[in-house]
């Protein structure tokens, strides 16, 4: 967690000696620490598993695990699903930005990896085109009792055995490829977290509201 002194000022982007030396550890980490979730406490898991089952439970309730309404965005027919991602991501990125600038928080951010993202979203793509579930809605629909959901969960399992079989082979080529570390769109952009914050969050609002405009229509 953050110091409150280092919280009391707008976070522009790090120095590049910063994200060199971070860079550094991350690969460091990398290197001595390939399982770094194992070091997690029980109470972390716990929060995990309470926000999981939470998260599980609004997918359902807010109708985003039913096959018609999944197939309706792939055939641009339904934005339900998207006007619900853009709400999340609104409510999220303020909500960060806010608990990260109080000191509450310090987000945990997963590496960005240009060539291996790349190919997962490919993946994931084809994955979510020949099934029309992602895998958390995946796991929703299945919990709802949607049988074609267990196809899929059957694939996400032999997909994790295969990649387990086959990580070994991909160490040091396509893992490492374009490895930016823990890369945001401010670092990205090159502009402070709040001016993109602050940017950012009415652009996402007005797209909702086109789009629920043109759902009326």
């Amino acid at each position: 967690m953050s110091s409150p002194n280092h919280m009391t000022s707008v976070q522009g982007p790090e120095p590049a000696s910063a994200r060199e030396s971070e860079q550094s550890h991350h690969d460091q980490t990398s290197e001595t620490e390939p399982w770094p979730w194992r070091e997690a406490s029980a109470s972390q898991l716990a929060m995990g598993l309470v926000f999981g089952v939470v998260f599980g439970f609004l997918l359902q309730k807010g109708g985003v695990a039913k096959f018609d309404i999944l197939i309706g965005v792939l055939l641009l027919e339904n934005f339900v699903v998207v006007k619900v991602m853009l709400t999340a991501i609104v409510v999220g990125m303020i909500g960060v930005y806010v608990l990260q600038r109080a000191g509450i928080i310090e987000p945990q951010l997963s590496d960005t990896i240009y060539g291996a993202n790349t190919i997962g979203g490919l993946i994931f793509g084809v994955g979510f085109g020949l099934l029309a579930y992602c895998p958390g809605t995946t796991a929703a629909a299945a919990g709802q009792g949607n049988l074609d959901a267990w196809v899929g969960i059957a694939g996400m399992v032999f997909g994790s055995y295969l990649f387990a079989l086959t990580s070994k082979f991909s160490s040091g080529t396509v893992s490492k490829w374009g490895d930016r570390g823990k890369l945001t769109w401010p670092e990205l952009l090159n502009v402070p977290k709040g001016v993109f914050v602050a940017i950012a969050a009415p652009v996402l609002v007005g797209v909702l509201v086109i789009l629920e405009i043109l759902a009326t229509q």
